[in-house]
Formats: C-alpha cells, structure tokens, sequence
C-alpha cells in the first residue's frame, strides 16, 4: 500500500485559520460503517448518537507554549534563536528544535526572551534536533507559561500575529479537559467539547474516562515513504489510570461501545491493548503505527477532525471506516465546504 492511496486534492480556502465563535459551533459530518452512509449534523447533536452504558474516552495532554525564542550569549553575536521544546527527557534537559541562521555550538548558550532563563546546547543532532539544558531560578513552567508562544501548526498561518491573537490562540488550542502539561499539539477533537456538552452526556447515562498521551512533532511529520509500511513513527509518552482501565472493561462487558475522542485517544487505548499482557492500566511510550488493515481491539467508534492528505491520521481513520469509504467522505465533505484540519470541523465514525 502506498501512501498515495491516502491522498486527495484540498482547496486551500477550506483548511480553518480560526476556531469556530464557539468550541460547539462546528459541523459534524457522521458516517456509519455497517450501512455506509454519510450524514450532516452539528457537533452539537453527538448526544444524540450516543447511549447509556457508552464510555467517552478523551485525552487529558495539556499543550505547553513550546516555542521559546532568545539571543545567543556569547559575546558580539547576540543572534535570534527559536526553540520548539519536543519533550523533557530528565529534569531540565529538553529534547528540542533549534532554528537560527548560524546555530550555535555544543556547550554555547541561549539568553531565552525575558531574561528569565538560560538554555545550553548538549547535543546537536539531524534535521534540526538538539538536546538542550534550560537552567532559571524560577520554576521552569512557570518561566515557559510567561514567555512561550503556543506552537500551533504550520498550515494556521500566525505571522506577526498580535499579542491579543496569540493569547486566544493560547486557550482555543487547549482542551477543557487538559490537566497534564506535555503536548507539543494539541488532540484536536477534542477542542469542540464543552462543559455542557459533556454534562449532557453524563445526564443520559454515558461514562467519561481520561487517558494521556503526548502529543509529539510526529503529528507534524509527514509521511516521506513511498511504501505506508516502511514509515516510522515517532515515540509518545502514554498513560491510562486504573479507573479508565476499569471503566472500558465495565462499559464492553455490558454492551456499550467505547468511543474514542481523537486519533490520539485511539493510538493510547489501542497501544495498551497490543502490550502482551493485554490491555490494562500502565504508562509507557509507543510508536504504534495503525494503517489498513489493523484489527482494532478496544476502540467501537470515534471522533475525530479532518485529516492532512496521506499522514498517518487519514491512514488510522482508513483503518477503521475503509480506505474507499473515508476517501469518499472527504469529497463530500469538500463539495459541501467543511472546515479543515485542527480549528475545522469533525466527523463521527460509528
């Protein structure tokens, strides 16, 4: 299978710049695999879909403001560097991206903006990775909360975005149920829920659980192979807590479908099943890569946006509904001017 088959032309003017007045507000394409069709609902409407002894699954990764900017230090240089901060490996030290028009050495450091902290090179890698040491007096997330930007994706054009910008940004890109800082993005269905939204869902009967997985610079990484099979994916830290473990078994021994908020939701509860001690509570990293054909074990329906042409994400979704029926729902769902991509629209896959 080549990643080819996973493509599809989008017009530019469709992929979402900003997120709709309300996290709600957002269309919802619904597809039903047994009966292969396609519908046009409203975010909204997702209660009506669902039922009592369902189990909601979302993903509780909390996005850092991981792009950090600063001035080389050594003396007469003072040139910019940007950092986007990718996962913290040990106390302090970050695995990183570094862009700067002459890059700075091992051992050379970096003044972040404020003053407020140091960073110094450890190691430089390729394609612009480096491990870095970030050193200030004051708690280190604290410092990243004051002076880091959100690191949105490339295709959300933020160019010399105002300050008022940037800081809404900072909560849109932020789920209402985010609670664990480590995301470098954030998992994107999950943007269009809202407390009333759930609270709806708990009043008839359907369960909510919370899993982590942190969302890495893989969500960003294209898929460069021709073959699918010869792409690799990065490692994402997971974790499923005792009560989300007990309450998917609950929800499955008594009929209910567990429905997976997010690709990344999916990529967790499916990473822990796959582990040969079966699935249960635990934390680990996976580099589970799920493409047609995949027997998915945990996971009975899911929510999720529209996907990049040929990235892993439409190859998950492909998986799960049918290469050939997901392919005809993004035409669909370009004839009838669905939003794209992170701040865009979703779809329902039961």
């Amino acid at each position: 299978m080549k990643a080819s088959d996973f493509d599809y032309d989008l017009p530019l003017e469709l992929i979402a710049q900003e997120p709709p007045a309300r996290r709600d507000g957002a269309r919802m394409m619904v597809l039903d695999r047994a009966a292969r069709t396609i519908g046009h609902r409203a975010f909204a409407d997702l209660p009506a879909y669902l039922r009592p002894r369902d189990l909601l699954v979302v993903n509780d990764t909390r996005v850092i403001p991981a792009r950090v900017f600063g001035r080389k230090a050594k003396a007469g240089t003072g040139g910019k560097v940007e950092f986007l901060l990718l996962e913290e490996i040990a106390p302090g030290v970050w695995d990183a991206l570094m862009r700067s028009r002459r890059r700075p050495k091992v051992g050379e450091q970096v003044i972040l903006d404020e003053d407020l902290a140091v960073a110094t090179v450890l190691e430089d890698g390729d394609l612009g990775r480096v491990k870095i040491r970030v050193e200030s007096q004051t708690p280190w997330l604290e410092v990243l909360d004051r002076i880091g930007q959100t690191p949105l994706p490339p295709y959300i054009q933020r160019k010399e975005a105002h300050p008022g910008r940037r800081a809404e940004d900072k909560v849109r890109y932020q789920t209402v149920f985010a609670r664990e800082p480590g995301a470098v993005a954030a998992p994107t269905a999950g943007l269009h829920f809202t407390p009333e939204v759930l609270d709806r869902l708990a009043a008839q009967g359907v369960g909510q659980a919370t899993v982590t997985l942190h969302v890495g610079i893989g969500t960003f990484r294209p898929v460069s192979a021709e073959t699918v099979a010869e792409h690799k994916m990065d490692f994402e830290r997971w974790r499923i807590p005792l009560e989300t473990a007990e309450k998917v078994a609950a929800a499955k021994a008594a009929g209910g479908c567990v429905v997976a908020v997010g690709t990344t939701s999916v990529r967790t509860l499916e990473s822990a099943a796959a582990r040969p001690e079966g699935f249960g509570a635990g934390q680990g990293r996976t580099d589970l890569f799920i493409y047609p054909p995949f027997d998915f074990r945990m996971v009975d329906a899911m929510v999720t946006n529209f996907h990049l042409p040929k990235s892993t994400l439409i190859m998950m979704i492909s998986a799960f509904a049918g290469r050939e029926f997901v392919l005809e729902a993004y035409r669909e769902a370009i004839r009838e001017r669905y939003r794209f991509f992170s701040y865009g629209d979703c779809m329902l896959i039961l």
